[in-house]
């Protein structure tokens, strides 16, 4: 299937200049039709077979592109849904100027966690997406009751924290690389908190056995982890009560951090905290885009194959997983 993409702009209501302003890259199934104006402008049709597309919003790590994580985006679109990409250049913290996924500070002290969600670029997002069903090529192709939230690291913890019908009912799903929930002591939480998440939606976790970021950065939650997985796997155990067997755990071995990334750039964000990945890359990304696409065609489009997949999966001998649980 062809995947083509458009660029839109976003302002921020409420955040100042200029860090008030969003960019998206919208990625979607297309279908090449020989038109003067796409020979012109590159305006290449949807494929309207394949709709409605639910759609999914990457949120990326803190200083990471939003480029590196593309070929995710046009692995997930040839699978018929439509994906927004984003970059946000703001200031998070006082001082601190950063590529961000939009992390909303005032919502992660205890008096506050769990109230909203942490995801401050989401208003925005949806604001955007309503827009783009209303006009443009896209317009009465979407199905924005259907909305899944996905990100790695930062953006992955904001996308799984933010996934409650409750902060909004579009969202149906949510899946995570490289993130968990433990809490920041610095934030006034005891050492070693995993803050609960709202596991009321499907939910996807991954990590790497060899994530170096996650495994060197435990002192910001008072602790040591003992492995590089403790605390995703902690957040399995503990932030999900699990019940409807729609909640998952991918521990993927000898992958690292940014094994969900390509092209690797090493220039920004915290690379050279990583361990080196023991299992070949474009093998382990393959795996990760497999199992986040059966993830949502099972729970978010209820296909009976995508779920048989998923069952065998949990019983598969695949070298490239090291855990895969279900509750």
């Amino acid at each position: 299937m062809n995947v083509r993409a458009f660029f839109q702009a976003a302002t921020v209501e409420d955040s100042p200049s200029p860090y008030n302003s969003i960019h998206l890259k919208v990625f979607y199934p297309a279908q090449i039709s020989g038109t003067e104006q796409e020979g012109n402008l590159g305006f290449v049709p949807v494929n309207s077979q394949e709709s409605k597309f639910p759609v999914v919003i990457l949120f990326n790590g803190i200083n990471c592109s939003p480029e590196i994580y593309q070929w995710l985006a046009i692995k997930l679109s040839q699978r018929g849904f439509v994906v927004v990409t984003f970059s946000w250049i703001a200031e998070n913290l006082p001082g601190v100027v950063a590529l961000t996924p939009g992390v909303d500070l005032k919502m992660l002290p205890p008096s506050m966690y769990g109230k909203g969600p942490t995801a401050s670029a989401l208003p925005t997002l949806l604001r955007m997406l309503d827009s783009l069903q209303r006009e443009g090529i896209l317009a009465g192709l979407l199905d924005l009751d259907k909305i899944v939230l996905g990100g790695h690291s930062a953006g992955g913890r904001v996308a799984i924290e933010s996934a409650d019908p409750r902060f909004c009912s579009q969202v149906v799903a949510a899946f995570a690389y490289g993130a968990h929930t433990a809490a920041n002591v610095h934030l006034g939480y005891e050492a070693g908190t995993i803050l609960p998440l709202p596991d009321s939606l499907p939910l996807l976790i991954i990590g790497g056995t060899c994530d170096g970021v996650i495994a060197k950065s435990s002192h910001s939650y008072g602790v040591t982890w003992e492995q590089p997985t403790t605390p995703i796997m902690r957040t399995f155990q503990e932030a999900i009560a699990g019940g409807r067997d729609d909640s998952y755990l991918l521990l993927l071995e000898g992958a690292n951090h940014f094994s969900i990334t390509d092209p690797f750039d090493s220039t920004t964000g915290r690379p050279f905290l990583d361990f080196p990945a023991t299992q070949p890359e474009e093998q382990l990304r393959n795996l990760i885009a497999e199992m986040i696409g059966l993830f949502i065609d099972a729970h978010v489009r209820y296909q009976t194959t995508a779920l048989e997949a998923l069952n065998q999966m949990l019983v598969s001998q695949n070298s490239l997983i090291g855990l895969f649980e279900r509750k």
